[in-house]
């Protein structure tokens, strides 16, 4: 049974995917197939907020990888926001840093993409 999930949420343009528990070989497939599911709906900003992510392993970083440059070439990207201390250690270990921007927060996530012409979010 999975102890993996992705929430989707938007700020304005942006996509936010929530990660929650363990991101392992066995669950891959459910980031790669929220990542799809936001490139068929044409939205390639994305915020990945890690703040429940309790595991990631190599298949998971893979799966950032595969999309990254295509995002970029559509006008994309993925940020990485509010990771937990020992996941942000593989991210760090794989020299992931030099190429995503990883950030403390979602709000800093969303504003650097805000940046770049990103329109905030309506009032409610």
């Amino acid at each position: 049974m999975s102890n993996f999930s992705v929430g989707f949420r938007t700020n304005g343009s942006i996509q936010v995917l929530d990660l929650k528990g363990e991101l392992d070989a066995h669950t891959a497939s459910e980031l790669e197939a929220a990542i799809q599911k936001c490139r068929r709906e044409n939205r390639c900003k994305i915020v990945v907020n890690g703040e429940n992510l309790k595991y990631i392993s190599s298949a998971g970083l893979g799966v950032f990888m595969a999309y990254i440059e295509e995002l970029r070439e559509q006008g994309g990207d993925i940020k990485i926001a509010a990771l937990q201390p020992k996941v942000y250690n593989v991210f760090d270990l794989l020299g992931f840093p030099m190429l995503f921007d990883i950030v403390q927060t979602e709000e800093e996530a969303v504003a650097r993409f805000q940046q770049n012409g990103e329109q905030p979010d309506e009032p409610a």
